[in-house]
């Protein structure tokens, strides 16, 4: 009898050993040679090179892969779907894109996974599997063109092709740690692209080199190599920055610093961009979601991310609504789901708004600017993570991606080595067309980056330093919620407990001195922002606050100048300029 009972035990502890390697076998993702970046291998061979002396192609010796929205005559484009490859016959003509780059030199070696139907910005697929981030395995890579991203990143090609409409280039770039390219809307042909939401449609290139980044552009935008013209504007907006996970210093101390050094300090200013296009576009209104302009610091990028989403759903529902009813059952759910009608009148404002914000953001940035911006929130979520499933996680990261994608101006995603071991990313914008004066800067400013971020990681804090740097941010956040729920003197005790954290960040005492002007301690405020300046004097809100405690207690002259400093660093500022037309007219 004892004997049996033991063997028993010996079996259910073999059973339950067996069934934990066997769990751990699920959660370890087996490793794949392309890192299951291709849906299917190819070799399109350009030409034969010109005889002498004419030149050889200008891409020879560079190979590429492109996303599976990209026709290839005689193979099947799957569009990221099993179930579309099946309904679908083999495309009969190559993509114009594609044969302009074979026709340029590079070998085509592949076709690589997209997010279904191209439809979202996180990587996943349930049909091909989810591409491996290279450079954070257990990370998503980003959608829609996943594949492509990951093919660059892992040293599979040169450079890879992707679509964009709302962040399909953009996001999995910074996500993988590489450049990604997305041009001016409806400056490059997508004759042979499956189209996923025509006016906010893009094709867009991957390449961990700025040289080879702007060869590639070069062909496809078919620009004439002249003078480059240099950048005389670098606008970082405050705001933008602010909504990320990750420390606005973190990004950008990096882009100050290189900037400062190419092109000097005078380059550089600051802009609140939610307040700026609240001004420039009164479409936005439409989406404030019962919220008036100014009410939230988002407000406006909200409306436009609000925006862009309705044109995307309402485009890609015209385009493919007829297949999906068809084979619905084969369709994620997520995809169905979102595609309810919003009617044409209310697409009519929206197409308004695009052109709304293209005019703001080409009034601002004319041919020498560029609006320095993050690229996403933060760190790529981790495969299988509750944000990518959040609305307000999704939602705060389209407000980012919604500038270029409404605006159809050009953006560049430019790597800024890792934050808790895993890619970031900061972005450049400059106006609708102003392609190659974009790509021009970012190959003569990346090797500066990339040095900057090398100095900055050898001058890491320690561990104890960094985690006070974290609490503290953590204490801020914690500070602004207190503040929007108007609960002033909370909000104050949040902002000193993050100073005391951290004291060297300008931002604290800032925030702390709004807080102090709610409940008229003008003299605590004036100090707070005066010790802000001393630390960042590019501050804008420093000035402006310590403007406005300064007026309050009489200082006219001083507060004057607080308002004028707060111009030069900021021309477009409202508040600014209203308050020193009300103190000329009361004090001339």
């Amino acid at each position: 009898m004892a004997s049996s009972t033991a063997a028993n035990l010996w079996v259910l502890l073999g059973l339950g050993i067996a069934g934990v390697l066997l769990a751990a076998k699920r959660l370890k993702r087996p490793a794949r040679p392309d890192h299951g970046a291709f849906v299917s291998r190819l070799e399109l061979l350009p030409p034969p090179q010109p005889p002498p002396p004419q030149a050889r192609h200008p891409l020879t010796d560079l190979c590429f892969a492109i996303a599976d929205a990209f026709h290839v005559s005689g193979y099947i484009t799957s569009f990221g779907s099993l179930e579309w490859a099946k309904t679908h016959d083999a495309a009969t003509q190559t993509s114009l894109v594609v044969s302009t780059l074979v026709d340029g030199g590079a070998i085509c070696v592949g076709k690589t996974v997209i997010d279904e139907m191209a439809y979202s910005i996180h990587g996943e697929n349930k049909h091909f599997g989810t591409p491996t981030n290279p450079a954070a395995s257990d990370r998503v890579p980003g959608g829609c063109s996943s594949g492509s991203a990951v093919a660059v990143a892992g040293g599979m090609v040169d450079f890879a092709l992707g679509i964009d409409s709302i962040g399909g280039v953009r996001v999995p770039g910074g996500y993988c740690g590489v450049l990604a390219f997305r041009p001016s809307h409806a400056v490059i042909s997508n004759s042979g692209v499956i189209p996923v939401a025509p006016s906010l449609d893009t094709i867009g290139w991957f390449a961990k080199d700025p040289i080879v980044l702007r060869r590639v552009g070069h062909l496809l935008l078919k620009l004439s190599y002249t003078d480059i013209r240099l950048p005389r504007h670098f606008y970082i907006a405050d705001d933008c920055f602010e909504i990320s996970k990750i420390p606005a210093r973190r990004f950008t101390q990096v882009v100050t610093k290189s900037v400062e050094k190419l092109y000097g300090r005078q380059v550089l200013s600051h802009v609140n961009l939610g307040n700026y296009l609240a001004s420039k576009i009164p479409s936005l209104r439409n989406y404030s979601n019962g919220q008036k302009n100014g009410d939230s610091k988002f407000s406006s990028l909200q409306a436009l991310s609000s925006a862009m989403q309705l044109l995307h759903k309402h485009e890609f529902r015209d385009q493919h609504n007829e297949w999906i009813n068809s084979a619905k059952s084969a369709v994620d759910a997520s995809i169905v789901g979102n595609l309810s009608d919003d009617g044409d009148s209310t697409i009519n404002i929206v197409q308004d708004a695009r052109k709304e914000v293209r005019l703001a953001l080409n009034t601002l940035l004319k041919d020498d600017g560029i609006l320095v911006i993050p690229t996403a929130l933060g760190c790529p979520p981790k495969l299988n993570a509750r944000e990518l499933s959040s609305t307000s996680y999704n939602a705060e990261t389209l407000c980012l991606q919604s500038l270029s994608s409404m605006s159809g101006c050009c953006q560049v995603t430019v790597p800024i080595g890792t934050h808790d071991k895993c890619p970031i990313s900061v972005s450049f914008i400059a106006r609708h067309g102003g392609d190659r004066f974009l790509l021009d800067t970012t190959q003569a400013i990346y090797a500066t980056i990339q040095e900057q971020v090398e100095i900055l990681a050898k001058s890491n804090p320690s561990s104890k330093e960094a985690m006070n740097e974290e609490a503290a941010e953590a204490a801020k956040e914690k500070g602004n919620s207190a503040f929007k729920e108007k609960q002033w003197q909370k909000a104050i005790n949040l902002y000193t407990e993050a100073i005391k954290l951290n004291g060297k960040v300008a931002t604290y005492y800032s925030n702390r001195a709004a807080a102090f002007l709610e409940l008229a301690n003008y003299r605590q405020a004036e100090t707070d922002c005066t010790s802000a300046i001393d630390i960042d004097p590019k501050i804008v809100k420093a000035y402006l606050r310590r403007g406005t405690a300064r007026e309050m207690l009489g200082y006219y002259k001083d507060a004057v100048d607080d308002f004028s400093h707060a111009l030069v660093l900021e021309p477009m500022n409202k508040t600014a300029g209203v308050a020193i037309n009300r103190l000329k007219k009361l004090f001339p």
